[in-house]
């Protein structure tokens, strides 16, 4: 006779919790905890039979397995992109790019700043003062304090600024002056007005909003 052989204690009839301790001492025995399914075995066949139960209207078998499959592999798809490149954040300055006072807009606050600057730089004063208070409108829409819309006009945005900015509540109404000036009157700007809008801009940007404090 083949196989292990019976400890010599064991009761020729053993009551039941007897024989569940005999059960539990045989079956912690080397070859039998060897034989024992993996963790990854088990999620094989929960997967497994979670497949074969999947129905689709009246349709089972390999269309439904199909489309079962396709599922999961778009749930494990999208579990590694997030593993790999983490929750998608919202791009706020893709957001607020559009319109800016009657024109379709994309560039960023710090581009417009730039573009403001170079200008100054040539002595286009005009197109410097349009652009420095384009600037401080985009750089306000986006940290989420003021954004204007289509139909925003440059004295609306100045006195929508004013609540969270009050102490610079002067300097937008001038500035704002002068982009109108420049931009729909025809007035050439000057040295002087550039300068009093890039301060400005520089001001807002060193300037926590009212708002936040509360």
């Amino acid at each position: 006779m083949t196989g292990s052989a019976l400890p010599l204690d064991v009761p020729v009839d053993p009551d039941a919790r007897d024989a569940a301790e005999l059960l539990i001492t045989e079956l912690s025995k080397a070859q039998y905890q060897a034989a024992r399914p993996t963790w990854f075995d088990l999620l094989a066949k929960a997967v497994q039979d979670w497949l074969s139960s999947l129905r689709l209207g009246d349709v089972q078998g390999p269309p439904a397995l199909g489309l079962g499959i396709v599922g999961v592999l778009a749930v494990v798809g999208i579990v590694v992109a997030f593993l790999i490149f983490g929750v998608p954040r919202l791009n706020r300055r893709s957001a607020v790019a559009g319109s800016l006072f009657g024109e379709d807009d994309r560039r960023t606050a710090a581009i417009i700043r730039q573009d403001a600057e170079a200008a100054a730089a040539r002595g286009e004063y005009s197109t410097a003062v349009a652009e420095m208070f384009r600037a401080i409108a985009r750089g306000l829409a986006e940290r989420a304090i003021v954004t204007t819309s289509p139909g925003t006009t440059a004295r609306d945005f100045a006195i929508n600024a004013s609540t969270p900015f009050p102490d610079l509540s002067d300097a937008l109404r001038e500035s704002a002056t002068a982009f109108d000036q420049v931009r729909y009157l025809d007035r050439t700007g000057t040295a002087g007005q550039f300068q009093q809008v890039a301060a400005l801009e520089r001001d807002l940007r060193a300037t926590r909003p009212v708002l936040e404090l509360l």
